[in-house]
């Protein structure tokens, strides 16, 4: 049943630290056994911990964040969700993240706040133009709603892009996908976590995990700040610590870590209706709710863990900003960040067993994690819950890296995100 609250209810407690609303979730301490140990309190956490209970019907599960849940990628991110890719592989994982986002607020019952405005990446120069037509034409093939667009669909929608023919990046088409859009990060989390725990899933939060707890070869649960924890199996779903956190169990996954940076402007009136990626400069842009303008580009090639940003990458974004539409120079910056994500050689996830036997790994996203938490979630509860695959999960296992099948969506999809 949906709780609302009236406006003078909203008042009193904000006029009293809001020290009244009950608690979305508990604060667990963790039990010496469970069924089922998910590491990483971000939304894939969260999500797996969910489907365990509620698809699977396994309820002994517990979450294990070493901060509070939220406050990784999960956080740090814009908000963009779409399965416009290339692969079928791909297409199949994201458009099952896309259309459980689209149920998700009345699964929840939690109003993730899933804005389905549309994104539109703009081409330029006849290549671009090329490998927009291949892309609108796989995704067609392969069942997800895209179009082709050309320079007047463009300008209609998009009226602020630069249209002088002296501008550097003049939009010539583009792919529209229209069930793609924006959702809030942080509702997403707590949607999860209250659903979860309405199932009886233990959320602990700064509980660290330092180590594997190993028997006969196998993995038997996880040693933590908060003493050891016992289990059947291991979900590790960390995102740009997974490398960190394996090396523990003495795996050496193929993944670096790099810092992807976005910044936000102050509000300013309504005046951006899509999301914007230019395939010019990587830039990607759309205006949030309060309408600040939520910017981001490609990522910063020098491997790091720290969640900052640094001025070069920054000038890069903006000026990729300003190149495509002019009239948001003018506006001020209010605040960056950045979030550590896990790149793979091809881009795309590692999603099925580890080389321990016990540990089941969802990591790999790139740029891609927020977007795929529904089905990020949904396919390591299976994984965990079964010991085999999904077929949707299969061609990202981490063999592929031996027998070659790639998925490299950088390549197939011409985003290098």
């Amino acid at each position: 049943m949906t709780v609302r609250y009236s406006a003078a209810r909203i008042v009193r407690e904000a006029l009293r630290g809001h020290e009244g609303w009950p608690q979305a979730w508990r604060k667990a301490s963790p039990r010496p056994a469970y069924d089922f140990v998910v590491v990483g309190g971000g939304g894939h956490g969260l999500a797996t911990a969910y489907y365990l209970a509620k698809t699977h019907g396994r309820r002994r599960v517990a979450v294990i964040e070493k901060a509070h849940i939220g406050g990784g990628n999960t956080g740090r991110n814009t908000t963009a969700v779409r399965s416009n890719y290339f692969y079928p592989e791909s297409v199949a994982l994201y458009d099952l993240a896309l259309r459980l986002y689209e149920g998700l607020s009345r699964e929840l019952n939690f109003n993730v706040m899933l804005s389905q405005r549309g994104i539109l990446n703009v081409a330029h120069t006849p290549a671009q133009m090329e490998i927009a037509a291949r892309l609108v034409n796989a995704m067609q093939i392969n069942g997800v709603d895209a179009e082709l667009w050309g320079p007047d669909q463009i300008r209609a929608r998009a009226p602020l892009l630069a249209q002088s023919l002296d501008a550097r990046y003049l939009p010539n088409g583009g792919v529209w996908h229209g069930r793609g859009g924006t959702a809030r990060h942080d509702a997403v989390a707590w949607g999860y976590a209250r659903a979860a725990d309405g199932l009886g899933v233990d959320i602990v939060e700064n509980c660290e995990v330092l180590g594997f707890l190993m028997k006969n070869g196998a993995c038997v649960g996880v040693e933590t700040t908060l003493g050891e924890i016992r289990a059947e199996a291991v979900g590790v779903a960390v995102a740009g610590n997974s490398s960190l956190l394996m090396a523990k169990a003495g795996v050496k996954l193929p993944i670096h870590s790099y810092t992807l940076q976005a910044m936000v402007s102050e509000p300013t009136k309504p005046c951006l209706e899509i999301v914007l990626l230019h395939l010019g400069t990587g830039t990607y842009v759309s205006q949030s709710d309060k309408g600040e303008l939520v910017i981001g580009g490609g990522l910063d090639r020098v491997p790091s863990y720290g969640q900052r940003g640094n001025p070069p990458m920054q000038e890069i974004v903006i000026s990729g900003l300003t190149e495509m539409i002019p009239a948001f120079g003018q506006l001020k910056l209010m605040r960056q960040w950045g979030g550590t994500v896990d790149v793979v050689p091809d881009s795309s996830p590692i999603i099925g067993p580890a080389p321990v036997a016990g540990v089941f790994l969802n990591c790999g996203w790139g740029t891609g994690g927020f977007k795929a938490i529904p089905a990020g979630g949904t396919l390591l509860a299976h994984l965990m819950a079964t010991g085999a695959h999904h077929p949707i999960s299969r061609p990202f296992d981490l063999d592929r890296f031996r027998t070659g099948r790639l998925i490299d969506e950088a390549a197939g999809s011409g985003i290098a995100h």
